[in-house]
């Protein structure tokens, strides 16, 4: 979720840079750097950490000349943040930059190969790596025995080449000072977008960062590359076949840029989600063996087997994370597990068991009462394990491990995409747990990861019923009191759900296990009330239809979510939601979404604030 900007034309580049990287800056990012080739083709690179505001004092002081260059603010995944490891990157040279977004996967075993080959390395990126890897491909032509008209076809060998190495998610932008006047960019599951001026050319990670210039953009699709020169655009595929591709008009303003066309980024972080849960399992699938996730996170098998407890501390959304990783550990791993909310678990005398490993899951990862429970455990002796979406927040320095949720920013007060990725790593991290000890087999983890791996293409079919469930919006978006039931792992699927429709429409919500209905909630159930049944396949699937029926019995409006195929719901529900097929324990992931779209087209049909709803704060950072 980084920003890129590039530009080559007529034009001084690093205004362009510095106003582009302001458009972006609603991406969020802790640091930012600008590279500019100079008419001498010396490249000049400038990096600060934190506001842009700093790299805008250096700009000041010592402003690039030139008339093309690359702009990025970093999202910080591998290597805190820091000005080394704030791009653009740079290889061995010093005359070839690169600026990226997204995770390369196998980084690790393409460092070690280059550092073999002689490599040095500046930075604790992944980012880097590209860099070495494309200088390793021209040198060849190393020592100016190439004429310069042979130099843009090389470059263009030695990038494509490279990335034929290189396994993930990338947006990557490429200058290199013996081919003046020209950028490279090359795609992968990452956005990147192209602006067509008139004489100059642009390349961004969102349309914002070039709209006062151009409204004519091409985005490019997974494998392609585009090299950019200020008469124009060339696009091929990593094959090197040339690709025709036509420019679109942007009609959007900029509020809407920023938000892909969205009303609301509430909204655009809901769709975005299929590809930040591919972006939290990437590379962590794969080898299917206890212990893979040592290299990133530190957390070794010896780690795992050790541990005789877990305890989950998380406050809100996180919270209903942590109860279904809760549901995730016993069930693979074999060992009790306890979800805790952090602020009733500082305030109590805990009995902590001295072999338990505590998973503190938390977005900015500054939630005030799941730091101090953090302190509280790690001062009886226990380790913590954080789940978080910001690297280098005071939760992952406070860890002893750290799972990165590589979700990037959340704008939306109302967690949406956070929480998908929470549940998506703790997936990964049970899982881990389970080979480690030996309580799940090989060809149970590999039928687990096949379901994993399909993952965000049925988030995107599941996203498919948004109209549907606009419909039911707008039917009862004037309802004052919704229920909320589901059981086992699903039980904290209905958590969320009432307090999504809580925290941005303020209509009263509950969300109750619905084998307790009898115990009290059912004499809430008349002719005016919706109950949301999360009545998806699962092991007590009989049960839900049993609640379904009791609801139904008392005149309830009841809207179900059911699996596709399956037809007991007919007749007992007046409204259902079909969702694909999955592994029951990933349910929650799927289920998550047509609830969070129903909590936003009601709040948004009330004409409520859906970003920003009254009294709530993103991080909540005080008691």
């Amino acid at each position: 979720m980084c920003g890129i900007i590039g530009y080559v034309g007529g034009r001084e580049a690093t205004p362009v840079l510095m106003e582009g990287l302001r458009r972006l800056e609603y991406r969020g990012y802790d640091s930012a750097g600008v590279c500019v080739a100079d008419a001498k083709n010396e490249l000049h690179l400038l990096r600060a950490v934190g506001k842009l505001s700093k790299l805008d004092e250096k700009v000041r002081e010592d402003t690039p000349k030139g008339k093309v260059g690359l702009g990025h603010s970093r999202w910080a995944t591998h290597g805190k943040p820091s000005e080394d490891n704030a791009h653009p990157h740079t290889d061995c040279t010093g005359k070839l930059v690169v600026i990226h977004n997204g995770i390369i996967e196998n980084y690790l075993e393409l460092k070690a190969d280059l550092q073999a080959a002689g490599h040095q390395f500046r930075s604790e990126t992944d980012t880097e790596v590209v860099a070495h890897l494309i200088e390793e491909g021209l040198k060849p032509f190393a020592g100016g025995r190439a004429t310069p008209d042979l130099k843009e076809p090389m470059l263009f060998e030695a990038v494509r080449k490279a990335f034929l190495k290189v396994r993930g998610a990338y947006a990557i932008a490429i200058l290199w000072a013996e081919t003046p006047g020209m950028l490279i960019a090359v795609k992968t599951a990452s956005p990147l977008v192209v602006g067509l001026g008139e004489g100059e050319s642009f390349l961004a990670s969102d349309v914002p960062a070039f709209l006062e210039h151009t409204r004519k953009a091409v985005f490019l699709e997974d494998g392609e590359m585009a090299i950019l020169k200020k008469d124009g655009v060339s696009f091929f595929k990593l094959s090197g076949g040339k690709v025709e591709k036509k420019p679109q008009t942007i009609a959007w303003d900029r509020a809407m840029a920023e938000k892909a066309g969205y009303r609301h980024f509430m909204l655009k972080e809901i769709h975005e989600q299929p590809q930040t849960v591919a972006d939290t399992l990437r590379g962590r699938l794969y080898p299917l063996k206890a212990g893979s996730l040592a290299p990133e996170t530190g957390l070794t098998s010896e780690v795992l087997s050790k541990a005789d407890r877990i305890e989950l501390l998380a406050c809100g959304t996180a919270h209903h994370a942590g109860l279904i990783g809760k549901y995730l550990i016993e069930h693979f791993a074999g060992i009790p597990a306890e979800a805790e909310m952090a602020s009733e678990f500082r305030y109590r005398d805990p009995v902590l068991d001295p072999n338990a490993l505590v998973v503190a899951i938390s977005q900015s990862g500054e939630t005030a009462d799941t730091l101090s429970a953090v302190k509280l455990a790690k001062g009886r002796g226990l380790r913590v394990v954080s789940v978080c979406n910001c690297l280098g927040s005071a939760l992952s320095r406070e860890a002893d491990f750290n799972l990165y949720t590589h979700c990037g920013p959340e704008f939306g007060v109302a967690s949406t995409k956070a929480f998908t990725g929470q549940l998506a790593a703790l997936a990964v991290f049970a899982m881990q747990l389970g080979l480690s000890r030996g309580k799940l087999s090989e060809p149970e983890a590999r039928a687990f990861v096949d379901e994993l791996v399909r993952l965000p293409a049925l988030m995107r079919q599941t996203l498919k019923l948004d109209a549907q469930v606009l419909e039911l919006a707008k039917r009862y978006f004037r309802v004052r009191d919704f229920l909320y039931i589901g059981r086992h792992v699903n039980y904290p699927i209905a958590l969320e759900g009432a307090l999504k429709l809580k925290e941005i429409s303020y209509i009263h919500a509950e969300g109750y296990p619905a084998g307790e209905m009898k115990h009290g909630p059912i004499a809430l159930i008349d002719e005016t009330m919706p109950v949301v049944a999360v009545a998806t396949e699962s092991s007590v699937l009989e049960k839900m239809l049993s609640n379904v029926e009791e609801a139904k019995a008392r005149g309830a409006i009841v809207i179900a979510l059911c699996t596709e195929g399956e037809k007991r719901l007919v007749g007992r529900a007046d409204h259902i939601l079909t969702l694909p097929k999955t592994h029951e324990f990933l349910y929650p992931i799927l289920n998550a979404v047509p609830l969070q779209l129903l909590a936003y087209h009601i709040a948004n049909l009330l004409g409520c604030d859906v970003d920003q709803p009254r009294n709530l704060a993103k991080s909540v950072t005080v008691e």
